[in-house]
């Protein structure tokens, strides 16, 4: 499991049957800034990833890639190697409360 942060949406009126109706997300891994350890950067990475739980822009996921992103529900007949799992509210490191984007403060 990582932590990604939604970048954009991707958009594809023609693909696989079992795919249809399956929201698609564009995606930034993330990790902890590794000098001040106060927010999360991204690593310049894009994935793409179903969304079974309706993540907006801007969003920080927790996401898995791989065979375990299709032991959903959700997506165990999808030809997917990348979904989102969840909604993440907080991350802390030790007594930190990690700034999940620039609106929050520090």
């Amino acid at each position: 499991m990582f932590l990604a942060r939604v970048t954009g949406v991707v958009v594809s009126t023609q693909k696989a049957v079992a795919m249809k109706g399956h929201k698609l997300l564009l995606v930034e891994p993330l990790r902890v800034d590794p000098n001040l350890r106060d927010r999360l950067i991204g690593t310049g990475r894009s994935l793409i990833a179903v969304d079974p739980l309706g993540a907006g822009a801007g969003q920080v996921i927790l996401m898995v890639q791989g065979s375990s992103a299709r032991l959903m529900p959700e997506t165990d007949k999808l030809p997917i190697d990348a979904a989102v799992i969840g909604l993440v509210d907080e991350v802390r490191v030790g007594d930190t409360i990690i700034k999940m984007d620039d609106s929050q403060p520090s």
